[in-house]
């Protein structure tokens, strides 16, 4: 299997501090990968270095057959890189329709006097846009409430309304930040059954999630930071039994307990 994004060496320094500190990461393409750890591991800052939000020290990103190291993060939504983020970022007052239809913005190409005056490529590429945006809110349960202010949906549905207009962008690369987080157990599981579906039409994600139940049942492979550092790459099932992963988690003494409770 090929790898959709490749990082190498990369580096972010905040001043003296080393937030990211040589990570190589390999994400196949197709995958659902999932980046975990403590928290102040690194991981939201390496979301950012991916996304392009933060510029690297050092090290470089690729996308493909790409080198995405140095472009700003328009360029790379416009080469297939959308993102969710932590704290929920939807626009309250607009309807769940048009927060869907902010995510197209990188694939309309009308100018500007035409979009003014109605013109040439606008009035077609804003009925497709529609068309799109109404497609992506059937994929995540949303379609009911399309002209509902996205201030007045639930917590869980305005988390799967940012990954909607994220898919909106048609997305190659999925980087989902902490998506399960505050959302009930029900919803934890749709949310799951979802994640499945949008890789199933062929888009490759990249979780970072606290909630190890949800990264277990759904992770196809685990890479683990800590302290800015690579701690452990492999398949998940090999991830919670690590000596490493748990000290990182629950301190050396915990996991020499639970060591001691592990068949060799």
């Amino acid at each position: 299997m090929t790898n959709l994004l490749t990082l190498t060496g990369v580096v972010r320094r905040f001043a003296g501090l080393v937030a990211v500190d040589s990570v190589d990461l390999a994400v196949a393409d197709g995958s659902i990968h999932a980046l975990i750890g403590p928290n102040g591991a690194g991981k939201t800052t390496l979301f950012n270095l991916i996304s392009g939000v933060t510029a690297l020290s050092a090290g470089r990103i690729r996308l493909g057959d790409t080198d995405i190291s140095a472009l700003p993060a328009n360029r790379r939504a416009a080469l297939g890189i959308a993102r969710t983020f932590q704290n929920i970022r939807v626009f309250g007052a607009m309807t769940v329709l048009e927060n869907v239809l902010t995510g197209l913005h990188v694939r309309l190409h009308a100018s500007l006097p035409e979009i003014i005056f109605r013109l040439g490529r606008c009035r077609p590429e804003e009925r497709n846009a529609v068309e799109q945006a109404r497609a992506m809110l059937r994929l995540v349960g949303l379609n009911q409430q399309a002209n509902t202010r996205a201030a007045a949906l639930s917590y869980g549905d305005q988390r799967r309304l940012e990954i909607a207009r994220a898919l909106a962008a048609s997305p190659r690369l999925l980087l989902l930040d902490e998506p399960a987080a505050g959302m009930n157990p029900s919803e934890t599981q749709a949310l799951a059954a979802l994640v499945r579906r949008i890789r199933d039409r062929g888009t490759t994600i990249l979780l970072v999630e606290h909630d190890m139940g949800f990264v277990m049942t759904l992770a196809e492979h685990v890479t683990v930071l800590n302290f800015g550092q690579v701690i452990f790459d492999g398949p998940p099932q090999t991830a919670r039994a690590d000596r490493t992963v748990i000290e990182a988690y629950l301190g050396a003494k915990v996991a020499a307990r639970l060591a001691q409770t592990i068949p060799a």
